[in-house]
């Protein structure tokens, strides 16, 4: 695989728009709006007893929609600080080195699966405690699009 040509080039891209942020919060220098992310993330939890396959998909500006299984969707904009949270997270080295690791078998009935894409990068995990432990980054980004976007 080419692992680390990928991480490099989802690094580079996402550090691009944070060049030039001030201490302030990140608010870069020229004193205009807080850096958006430099791609959509993608976060689609399927599974459950109920089956469910739902589909969030937060664009570099913060704007969010949901998309049910039914196709019934919902939209909204992450706030400044969850933002700047999206930020960190998607820039966190962890994510690339934990789309190339090898997702153990599980044996849950009724779990959630997870795929999370950020630019080239796909990751995901079942959460099936306590077989495995959720890869920690794809989790803390899991975590904050489920919660900003529900």
């Amino acid at each position: 695989m080419r692992a680390i040509p990928v991480a490099a080039t989802l690094l580079a891209a996402l550090l691009t728009p944070l060049a030039g942020c001030a201490r302030d919060g990140g608010a870069p220098a020229s004193g205009g709006p807080a850096p958006a992310t430099a791609v959509p993330v993608v976060l689609t939890k399927s599974g459950g007893i109920v089956g469910l396959n739902d589909t969030v998909t937060v664009q570099p500006d913060g704007r969010w929609t949901r998309i049910d299984r039914a196709g019934a969707s919902r939209t909204g904009r992450l706030s400044d600080a969850d933002l700047d949270r999206l930020r960190q997270l998607t820039t966190d080295s962890r994510l690339a080195a934990e789309a190339v690791a090898t997702v153990p078998a599980t044996m849950c009935a009724d779990a959630f699966s997870y795929r999370l894409t950020v630019g080239p990068t796909t990751t995901g995990y079942v959460d099936c405690p306590p077989q495995a432990t959720p890869p920690p980054a794809t989790a803390a980004l899991v975590d904050l699009l489920t919660r900003a976007t529900s």
